[in-house]
């Protein structure tokens, strides 16, 4: 925990330099595969910084994000299994140092890409659920890439402009509500949503 708190604390220091914008494409580029600090972290604080810049770092989150994310599937792509389709070195050195990635969450993401397809990309970008293990498993279990590309657009966008919109209108009084119920309110919307279309899809 503590190592994790000071990658935490490290994150947050680069709202305090000119280099906040890159920071915050580089975070959110490694989130995608490997980063265990979401990029919110160091969105939320630039923001507040300089909140008529809002949506310019939401489109750079986005934007390192997605890119971060097809990365991350091409690294399962073309790195995940060997010849004799055993897992490779690199992936096993995923599971062992990677937090949350184990042999057992990526088996059931391939149960879970078989039932839902592109909602299960939209759930992993929009939610806290862990991305990383979604965009390497994406390209392991050759999952169509522009579904994948459309989904994670979509999703990481649709989170990041709407913390964008929420300090944007509101500013700093909205980020207690943001760190305190954002990922429920999420987890939530994204049930809903799915849960909508599974109806609509049961009924007709």
């Amino acid at each position: 925990m503590k190592i994790i708190r000071r990658l935490y604390d490290w994150v947050l220091h680069w709202a305090n330099t000119p280099f906040g914008g890159t920071a915050l494409f580089i975070l959110a580029f490694a989130e995608s595969s490997f980063f265990p600090i979401p990029p919110d972290v160091l969105l939320i604080a630039l923001i507040l910084g300089a909140r008529l810049k809002a949506f310019k770092f939401a489109t750079i989150c986005t934007i390192g994000s997605v890119t971060g994310a097809i990365a991350g599937y091409s690294l399962g792509y073309f790195s995940w299994w060997t010849q004799t389709g055993e897992f490779s070195s690199f992936a096993n050195f995923f599971f062992n140092h990677i937090p949350g990635f184990t042999h057992e969450i990526f088996y059931s993401v391939k149960e879970m890409y078989d039932t839902w397809d592109f909602w299960i990309i939209f759930t992993a970008g929009f939610t806290p659920i862990p991305y990383k293990i979604f965009t390497i498993s994406g390209g392991a279990f050759q999952m169509n890439l522009t579904m994948f590309i459309i989904a994670s657009i979509i999703s990481r966008g649709a989170r990041f402009f709407l913390v964008a919109y929420l300090l944007w209108k509101f500013g700093k009084p909205i980020q207690k509500f943001i760190d305190k119920y954002f990922n429920i309110l999420a987890l939530v919307f994204t049930v809903l949503l799915v849960g909508g279309f599974v109806l609509i899809k049961y009924l007709f």
